[in-house]
């Protein structure tokens, strides 16, 4: 026996050796990827030495002789710290991630190499002015030394998860770049989502009426009656068959829903106590590990900028210099159209158009897949667009046989100068100047904020699609292709994009509401993606006859939903202090404790609240009993409470009350009655999830904010270190909004949100403060690479200063590249 346990204990001695050999082989191989901040590098191609100071937010602060210098560094910089990401980024829109990951990713592959996004940026190269082509030439030229210096030194290969997903990295190219921007409009885009919803929808509820309560319209004139999507294409199902949306990580596609948002605003120094213009901006995107977002200063021959950047762009999307604010916010412009297409029965390689049939632009396009025998597509484009599979976004659901979808979109120019734009507006010096500068932006479609030292302003960028007025469907559903009338003319000129100056009340911004009412073809949009944030953010704004920095901080982190002060009146109006007194473990009686809570509830989506809880579960369960009967399997795509659409079958606007009866029913049901059953399932899913304590529920241990990892995030232990989850406020219409999930087991999780944030004070510049949600570092060793979580979980922000002394002061470490 003592023999036996002796050996026991060495076998048990042995493995828990090698476990602990394995454990520091693994840190010791990902820990060689981790940069150097403090080093001398001799560097080809530099004209002069450049340093990049790091403070102590390890905010890279880059200075050098010449802006290609500068750029040059910052590519350098942005690979030290997200290579992973950026090769990522590029491997999407190149639609080559099967090369890395397999089949899982071919279906990503497949639409991505249909879209042509990468020819397209490809081809966008030359348009772009000598400048731009300098600047991108120096910025992958610093990404490829460091790429070069990982293969000399050793590094690790440049990020830990290169161990796990051993692959080539190609140097970088200046297209690459270009073809980021275009995927940025694609994850920002929501229209093509919007336009086969409403066609599904109309396909179902018949009722022009009915259309209007499920897919309420903003408020506002200038909208005339649709004719039903049967007419306008006939020979479809109203319940054909519809597949899942793509639900990888790596995905680019989202639902509508997730599209991009923003809140941005402006004061002038009329409305400012300290007599100096005021910019917020919080732009709003799916939550990662590491963030998308990269704080940078650039010291360029026209002056600093300072703000956020995308690893892979050379640009400082949201910031300041010296003299001059710009700040982001999703326009919802319409720029996209689907057009269903007519195949010849006689011939599928061609297509009908105005003029007869013409043959499909086809080219092969060969998918490389890890462990697999590559797949060759035929990727076919139309006159108006690539011809996409009936996967997408459930377009099969749309078209009838015989036929296939195509889409429009401003972002698949190939004469695309975006970056040349973008880069002219860093070098501005007023409000005028950055929108003279911006003229040539395409796409994403944007509300630019602008703020001097004098005037503020707003102007919508990027292409608005000329539309004929006899439109059939307004570009608001699928249309037939072959109809001139449905086609796109062209573009709108640039003065065409709302323009606001100097207002004068002195305050303009966007939470990404209607901005204009203007009549088709001039509309801009339909589909806006806000209609309640504004109403809190009005208040806010016309509450104070001056603002402050601070101010400006809190109306970004306001928690309060104009929602459920609006909605909670409604729908509980039947049910407050009424029934009978019930004992404790009784439904009746845990409805009672609820209502009590409710009413006592201001609507502060606050994370150590059970109230925000309760709400949100009620009304996300009395949606679904409201729809389900008439919608059927529909009702699956209506995954986020839309406000609009309760408020008006609860006020019974032209007779939307009788969604409220279920149509299987013998008996009549009330609105009341659904709101009381409603509460009763959100009571019970609640108590199977968080337990009956209501008192004791908090909001945050259900709305935490998801910074997953897209590729490690799953695996067993490893997601311990490379997820960042946090307890958060806010909630789907706040102004510190945190959009939940809406779907799956944990739909309040909070997944989409302001991943930067950043309040600029142009009376004393260097004042302003900025934040992201994670970190500087994408290397989960990193000590950088979750320490702004905590201070962007608190509302807490760092200093966004162009002072080179203040970061120098207390620099992690400096980088110098000297010439060779």
């Amino acid at each position: 026996m003592a023999l036996l346990f002796r050996w026991l204990f060495r076998i048990a001695g042995g493995m828990i050796f090698l476990i602990v050999l394995g454990v520091a082989l693994v840190w010791y191989l990902a820990s060689r990827s981790l940069p150097d901040y403090d080093a001398t590098i001799i560097a080809p191609y530099l004209n002069a030495p450049v340093e990049i100071v790091r403070d102590n937010a390890n905010v890279p602060h880059i200075f050098g002789e010449t802006d290609e210098d500068v750029f040059y560094a910052l590519g350098f910089a942005h690979a030290q710290d997200r290579l992973w990401q950026m090769t990522m980024l590029r491997r999407t829109v190149q639609g080559r991630l099967s090369e890395v990951f397999g089949t899982p990713t071919v279906s990503i592959d497949k639409l991505m190499r249909r879209l042509d996004l990468y020819s397209r940026a490809t081809a966008s190269v030359e348009v772009q002015d000598e400048r731009t082509r300098r600047l991108l030439s120096a910025y992958a030229t610093g990404v490829n030394v460091r790429l070069d210096q990982v293969n000399a030194s050793a590094l690790g290969r440049g990020a830990p998860e290169m161990f796990v997903f051993n692959a080539p990295v190609a140097p970088w190219r200046p297209a690459d770049s270009l073809a980021i921007i275009k995927l940025m409009a694609l994850q920002l885009s929501g229209h093509l989502d919007a336009e086969v919803l409403r066609a599904r929808m109309s396909l179902v509820v018949p009722d022009a009426d009915r259309l209007s309560d499920i897919l309420p319209e903003v408020p506002g004139s200038g909208v005339v009656a649709l004719p039903e999507y049967a007419g306008i294409v006939p020979g479809v199902l109203p319940f054909a068959g519809a597949a899942p949306p793509e639900r990888h990580p790596l995905s680019p596609f989202r639902a509508g829903v997730m599209a991009g948002a923003s809140n941005v605003w402006a004061a002038a120094p009329s409305r400012s106590a300290s007599g100096g213009t005021l910019l917020a901006n919080d732009p709003h995107l799916g939550f990662t590990a590491p963030a998308i977002w990269y704080l940078a200063r650039m010291e360029l021959q026209s002056g600093g900028v300072i703000g956020g950047t995308i690893p892979g762009l050379p640009l400082v999307l949201t910031g300041r210099s010296a003299s001059l604010g710009w700040g982001l916010a999703s326009a919802g412009m319409d720029d996209q159209d689907v057009f269903i297409e007519k195949v010849n029965p006689d011939n599928p390689e061609e297509y009908r158009t105005p003029d007869g049939f013409k043959a499909f632009q086809t080219r092969g396009s060969i998918i490389n897949i890890k462990d697999e025998t590559p797949i060759t597509i035929t990727l076919r484009w139309t006159d108006n667009g690539p011809v996409l599979p009936g996967t997408h976004y459930n377009l099969a659901a749309v078209t009838p046989p015989g036929h296939v979808a195509s889409l429009a979109w401003t972002a698949l120019s190939p004469r695309d100068t975006s970056m040349t734009a973008a880069l002219k507006l860093m070098e501005a010096k007023s409000v005028r100047e950055g929108i003279a500068a911006i003229e040539g932006f395409v796409a994403p479609a944007q509300n630019m904020v602008l703020v001097d030292r004098e005037d503020i302003a707003m102007k919508m960028i990027g292409v608005m699609p000329r539309r004929d007025a006899r439109h059939q469907s307004q570009g608001r559903m699928p249309s037939p292709g072959w109809i001139a009338a449905n086609r796109w003319q062209g573009r709108l000129p640039y003065a065409s994009n709302p323009e606001f100056i100097a207002p004068n009340g002195g305050i303009l911004g966007n939470t990404n509401n209607k901005t204009v009412d203007r009549p088709f073809p001039n509309h801009v949009s339909f589909t806006w993606g806000d209609t309640q944030r504004v109403q809190r953010w009005r208040r806010l704004m016309q509450s104070r006859q001056v603002h402050t920095r601070d101010s400006f901080i809190e109306a970004q982190l306001d928690t309060v939903s104009f929602t459920a002060r609006s909605l909670l009146p409604l729908i509980g109006a039947e049910l407050w202090f009424t029934g009978e007194a019930a004992p404790d473990g009784t439904p009746l009686r845990q409805r009672q404790r609820a209502l009590t809570l409710l009413a006592g509830w201001s609507g502060e989506m606050n994370e150590h609240l059970p109230e925000p809880l309760i709400y949100a579960a009620w009304l996300r369960s009395l949606q679904a009993r409201i729809v389900q009967d008439e919608l059927g399997p529909l009702a699956a795509a209506m995954t986020h409470v839309e406000p609009l659409f309760i408020e008006r079958v609860f006020r019974d606007v032209d007779g939307a009350g009788v969604w409220c009866d279920v149509i299987q029913s013998a008996a009549t049901e009330t609105c009341a009655d659904m709101a009381r059953l409603a509460l009763d399932d959100a009571l019970i899913s609640i108590s199977e999830t968080w337990g009956p304590a209501l008192e004791s529920l908090r909001w945050g241990d259900a709305h935490q904010a998801t910074h997953d990892h897209p590729v490690l995030g799953e695996v067993p232990l490893l997601r311990f270190f490379v997820n960042i989850r946090q307890s958060t406020n806010g909630g789907d219409n706040t102004l510190q909004r945190g959009l939940t999930r809406g779907t799956g087991p944990e739909p309040f999780q909070n997944v989409h949100g302001a991943a930067y944030r950043g309040v600029y004070d142009f009376a004393d510049p260097d004042s302003s403060v900025f934040v992201t949600s994670t970190g500087q570092s994408g290397h989960f060793l990193s000590r950088h690479y979750d320490d702004l979580a905590q201070l962007w979980r608190r509302g807490e922000y760092i200093p966004m200063s162009l002072d080179q002394d203040l970061a120098r002061a207390a620099s992690v470490g400096v980088t110098v590249l000297r010439p060779r």
